[in-house]
Order: C-alpha cells, then sequence, then structure tokens
C-alpha cells in the first residue's frame, strides 16, 4: 500500500497542476455530470447530439494527448502532435452551438474545452484567437435562435474573453518558467564543460610534458633516476587532474550540498589531513546562491587550503563566508610562511594556481584577491549570487 501511495505521490508531484492527468480526470467527471443530469428542453436531439459529439472530441483528446502531455515530450525535432488539440476546439465548437438551451451543460464543455485549449501548450496564439472569435459567434447565435436575453449574450461573451485571458496569463507564465529552466539547464551545462576543459586541458598538457622530459632522459641521456622522477611527477598530476575532475562532475549531482555545509565538510577533511586547526565562520543570512557562484568559492577554498598546507604546514586556517546584500564574500586566511623573498605565497604547481583562481572567480562574475595582511596570508574571493 505503501509503494502504490509512492507512486501515485511521485504522479501527482510531476503532473501539470492545470492541464495535467488529474485535471482531466476532474474535467472528466464533471463533464460526465452534466450530460447525466442535462434536462435539454427545446430541441433536445440537437442538444444531446451536439453534446455526445462534444464528449466523444473530449474523451479522444485526453486518450491522444494523454501520450504527449506536453510539446517537448512529443519530439526533440519539434513534431507537435495536432489532432488532439483539434478535437478540443472541434468539441468546444460543437458546444457553443447549443449554448443557449435551457440545459446548462452545453456551457460547461463550451467553458471546460476552451480553457483547456487555450492553456494548452502546443496551439499558436493566433489559432487560440481564431477559436475563441469562432466560439464567440457561434454561442451569440444559439443564444439568440433560443430566444435568450441580450444581456446573457453579453453576460456570457465577457466571462468567455475573461476564462480565455486567464488561461492564456497561466500559459505565458508556465512557458517563461520553462524557458527559465531551460536557460538555466544551459547555462549549467557550459559551466561544468568549462570546468572539465580546464582540468583536462591542464592536466593532460602538464602530464605530456612531463612524459617527454622523461623520455628525453632515457633516450639522450639514459638517466633513468631522472626519468623516474618525471614519471612519478606524471603520477602525482594524473591523480590531482582527476581529483580536480571529479569535483567538476559533483556538481551535477542533485546531493551536493548547499555552500556553507560543502565548506564545513572541507574544514573538516583539512582538519582531519593535516592535523591543524581549521575553523568555519558565516555571517549575514544564509540563503541559496547561484550554482555558478557556489562552485566557484568552493574551488577556491579548496585550492587556498591546499596552497595552506604546502606552504605553511602546521599553522591554523580559518574561512570566513560573509553574505552581503548582493554578493557573497569568502576570505581564507592563514599564518604567512617564512619566506626569504617577501611577496606573493606561491601557488600550487600541481594545481591552478592564484592565476587559475582568478580567472574562475573572472568567470562567475566575481573578483578575487590575495597576498600578506599584517602577518596573515589572505585570499578573498567575492561574487555576485
Amino acid at each position: 500500500m505503501r509503494e502504490v501511495w509512492g507512486r501515485v505521490t511521485r504522479l501527482l508531484a510531476a503532473d501539470d497542476p492545470e492541464t495535467g492527468r488529474l485535471t482531466r480526470v476532474l474535467l472528466t467527471l464533471v463533464l460526465a455530470w452534466s450530460l447525466v443530469v442535462a434536462s435539454p428542453g427545446r430541441a433536445a436531439a440537437l442538444v444531446w447530439s451536439a453534446l455526445g459529439v462534444a464528449m466523444l472530441c473530449w474523451l479522444a483528446f485526453v486518450l491522444l494527448d494523454g501520450r504527449y502531455p506536453t510539446p517537448a515530450r512529443a519530439s526533440f525535432a519539434g513534431r507537435v502532435p495536432v489532432a488532439p488539440t483539434v478535437l478540443l476546439a472541434a468539441g468546444s465548437a460543437v458546444a457553443a452551438t447549443v449554448a443557449g438551451s435551457e440545459s446548462a451543460a452545453p456551457t460547461v464543455f463550451l467553458f471546460a474545452m476552451l480553457l483547456l485549449y487555450a492553456a494548452h501548450m502546443t496551439p499558436s496564439m493566433p489559432a487560440i484567437c481564431l477559436v475563441t472569435a469562432a466560439d464567440l459567434g457561434l454561442m451569440a447565435g444559439s443564444l439568440v435562435w433560443f430566444d435568450r436575453p441580450r444581456t446573457s449574450i453579453l453576460v456570457q461573451g465577457v466571462v468567455m474573453v475573461c476564462t480565455v485571458l486567464f488561461a492564456l496569463h497561466r500559459r505565458q507564465y508556465r512557458r517563461a518558467l520553462q524557458d527559465r529552466a531551460r536557460a538555466m539547464a544551459l547555462d549549467e551545462r557550459a559551466r561544468i564543460a568549462r570546468e572539465l576543459h580546464d582540468v583536462l586541458a591542464h592536466s593532460l598538457g602538464a602530464l605530456g610534458v612531463q612524459l617527454d622530459v622523461a623520455e628525453a632522459l632515457l633516450t639522450e641521456r639514459g638517466d633513468v633516476e631522472g626519468a623516474v622522477a618525471r614519471i612519478r611527477r606524471s603520477r602525482g598530476l594524473a591523480r590531482d587532474g582527476l581529483v580536480e575532475a571529479r569535483a567538476a562532475v559533483a556538481a551535477l549531482r542533485e546531493d551536493v550540498p548547499p555552500l556553507p555545509d560543502a565548506l564545513g565538510l572541507l574544514v573538516t577533511e583539512h582538519r582531519r589531513d593535516h592535523s591543524v586547526r581549521a575553523e568555519l565562520r558565516t555571517t549575514g543570512t544564509r540563503r541559496p546562491i547561484s550554482p555558478a557562484a557556489e562552485v566557484c568559492l568552493l574551488r577556491t577554498a579548496r585550492e587556498a587550503l591546499t596552497n595552506a598546507a604546502k606552504h605553511a604546514p602546521g599553522r591554523p586556517v580559518t574561512l570566513d563566508l560573509s553574505y552581503g546584500e548582493h554578493s557573497v564574500r569568502l576570505t581564507v586566511r592563514n599564518p604567512s610562511p617564512a619566506r626569504k623573498h617577501a611577496g606573493e605565497q606561491p601557488a600550487r604547481r600541481t594545481g591552478y594556481g592564484l592565476a587559475g583562481m582568478r580567472e574562475r572567480v573572472a568567470l562567475a562574475g566575481g573578483t578575487l584577491g590575495a597576498g600578506p595582511v599584517g602577518g596573515t596570508w589572505e585570499v578573498r574571493a567575492e561574487v555576485p549570487e
């Protein structure tokens, strides 16, 4: 029972609340009930015939359109199922021809089918306007033929236009959401491709250089020890490149924690691996930020911690994550290492270094600064949300 309920819950969660399966089932029940309680009165044969045709059009639409709930699922190449929506428009037109009868069933059919037609993602805007105008004309003619008051024509016409406008508003809103989701997916795909390209270009390029040097040492100088050292260096480059590639691919996973949690895990690993004091401090209102900014700050923190472990081993490290009004800033501090020459802390030779961090932050629209401040070395990265 729990498994069945879980499937039902997943179906409802994935269903379109306006034109999906649940909406169609409910509308089918409403239309069926309106048929059961219908009392056509005058011209009963004509009304029953029109309602029967409209019901058949509705059932055919539900059966045919159920395979392709949205145009995107129909075909990536743009082959959109036209027949289901044509049936929907035809059913609303047939119902409009008898909308002036004493029964409310034709009006229910007309408004339900026209509402769903206007809210559906398949018909074009000119088609919706044409179908609405045709239904208005047929409904007005039916009201006149059934000797209904002129006020009824005006009221039902206004209600029909308002119904279509509401459906069009919801349709445009859903389309905007789809376009936004598609743009975000493309942006995320481009970002991951850029990350992987940077990782592979750097790692494989450096690896190729080391192997060329090892080959030259063996073939030209017979320096076995030097060649072995280069090969070991190549192994380290391959290992570091694999770590960077996994970090980039991890951004595609759905279970990647939010930035403060991910930084907390990074600090915990650094504390455990290097037996040093490391802490993370967060200020400001914690909130979600863009994936590009999140991955950028996470990669910057990882690189800064690696440099701290290499150039200031055994010294404490502090990470400050600050949420501003329109940006997020990450500051990594560690005591400056004793060096013969003052200046920039050397970048990690097996990674991207400060130049790579600056490029990554710049691609996210932010800025990065690094250098000695008092007796500490600071790396400051700030990116917009």
